[in-house]
């Protein structure tokens, strides 16, 4: 008696149209060659991927230099290069010139753009030379000996002879008998003959507390383009002033030794030629 299991199988697949053989071993190889394939595509694309990540994480390759071309003789014969036009327009840009400014071209003989100088130079004060016998430089000015040092005696108030002053020096000679103080100063513009007219107001204009005491004008027109001899007399104490001035400066001397307007002629003479080389007035 046959098994039931085979009986069944039997009765189903009895009226089956089975493939010949040989097709079915063609299909067979078929099938096998696609899965080849399918393979080496699959293993293709997971190397494909691997190599993706290793270029990402080593970074983009490093640039090649560019060949260098080779180099070209240049022909000897020197082009000439016209020179520029000075009619020419200039040609708009929008970018900024690289090229440098070319420095500006030196004068030969010109003075430096720097103004000169408004200081006092030592060679327009007096000298050894212009003073009698006897007298010696000092290195330093002492005490209030100037003309304004004698207003405190005057019962009203005195012009500033300060006025448009800009620069000043002072020397100083002593004999074993007598001093002559010497201050010469610079003032800007007209401001040195403003000087000499209050000079001329300080003394005139002074009330003496005092009686008895004095401030008086000995002596005019001594000398430069301006100069006057001044007098005092303050508590019995004679004194004198030479003023003098030439171009924008203005010279004061305390000169007590000499008492004639003769006397403050000549040295009046000695101080203005001095004062020329400190300015272009004479």
């Amino acid at each position: 008696m046959p098994d039931p299991i085979f009986s069944g199988l039997y009765q189903d697949t009895e009226h089956l149209i089975w493939t010949p053989t040989d097709q079915v071993r063609r299909r067979g190889r078929q099938r096998a060659r696609r899965t080849r394939i399918a393979a080496g595509l699959a293993a293709a694309v997971a190397v494909g991927v691997v190599a993706t990540g290793v270029v990402a994480l080593a970074g983009p390759p490093e640039k090649t230099a560019p060949p260098v071309p080779p180099a070209t003789v240049e022909p000897t014969t020197p082009t000439p290069t016209p020179s520029p036009s000075r009619s020419a327009e200039p040609t708009p840009s929008g970018s900024p010139s690289r090229t440098t400014p070319s420095a500006p071209a030196a004068t030969s003989g010109t003075p430096s753009a720097r103004p000169p100088s408004r200081a006092v130079p030592a060679a327009a004060m007096l000298q050894l030379a212009d003073l009698p016998t006897g007298f010696t430089r000092t290195t330093t000015v002492d005490g209030d000996w100037s003309l304004e040092s004698v207003t405190i005696y005057c019962g009203n108030e005195s012009p500033s002879l300060q006025v448009g002053q800009v620069a000043s020096r002072s020397v100083q000679f002593d004999s074993p008998s007598d001093w002559i103080v010497q201050r010469v100063t610079r003032h800007s513009g007209t401001s040195a003959a403003t000087v000499m007219q209050r000079v001329r107001q300080l003394v005139t204009g002074c009330a003496p507390a005092r009686s008895g005491d004095s401030l008086t004008i000995l002596a005019e027109s001594l000398g430069g383009d301006d100069a006057l001899l001044v007098g005092s007399e303050i508590e019995g104490t004679p004194s004198r002033w030479l003023v003098v001035r030439r171009g924008d400066l203005v010279a004061q001397l305390r000169v007590d030794h000499q008492t004639t307007p003769a006397e403050a002629r000549r040295t009046a003479s000695s101080v203005a030629d001095r004062l020329c080389a400190g300015t272009d007035a004479c």
